[in-house]
């Protein structure tokens, strides 16, 4: 770990998991965010590409924009989705990469885990495969991927130095990088970097 991390990653890694287990297990309940496919098309997500899609692809997304406005995949490539949640962005990335291509969803919450890969089984997406792991010590062997994509989870890092440097790690020489995320541009109080609960509200 970096010495940039200001807050418990521990306790902060276990209140998002709590979070996001209740947006899998009740995705239509009150949360301080938006889900679904009303999100997904605030955040400009074209209803061709949604429509499609059955719900439990959809219903638990709670991303903050959309990573694919910044470049269409090409067929064929590899792709890692971090902090992939119930798989709405693999199964978006599974679609523009095509049978050749092959989509990993890295996630640290069983719940979650456990219905995108239920998912992928009824949807027979053979090109996506989702494993347990956290952002900062991602499963993935060394520059396999052309593309990694997120959307509303590096926020959520503790410790970004080190989630990039994993970034860095697992793309290939010459790969990409395509997120969406919350950033903030004013001092942030120290007494409010080390509250939890303002990380994850």
């Amino acid at each position: 770990m970096s010495d940039t991390a200001i807050v418990d990653a521990a306790a902060l890694r276990e209140d998002v998991k709590d979070k996001y287990r209740a947006v899998a297990a009740d995705p239509r309940g009150t949360f301080h965010f938006h889900t679904g496919r009303p999100l997904a098309k605030r955040l400009g997500y074209h209803d061709a590409v949604v429509d499609p899609l059955p719900d439990a692809a959809v219903e638990s997304f709670a991303g903050v924009g959309n990573p694919f406005e910044l470049r269409t995949l090409e067929a064929g490539e590899k792709v890692i989705d971090m902090g992939s949640g119930a798989g709405f962005d693999c199964f978006i990335a599974a679609s523009q990469v095509g049978a050749g291509g092959q989509v990993i969803g890295i996630d640290m919450t069983e719940e979650m885990l456990t219905k995108s890969r239920a998912t992928a089984k009824s949807m027979g997406a053979d090109n996506v495969e989702f494993r347990e792991g956290l952002v900062e010590e991602m499963p993935i062997e060394d520059g396999w991927a052309d593309v990694v994509i997120s959307n509303g989870v590096i926020n959520l890092c503790s410790d970004k130095q080190q989630a990039f440097g994993e970034i860095m790690r697992v793309l290939r020489p010459g790969g990409t990088l395509q997120f969406a995320d919350i950033a903030n541009g004013k001092p942030v109080p120290a007494s409010a970097l080390a509250d939890i609960n303002l990380w994850t509200s």
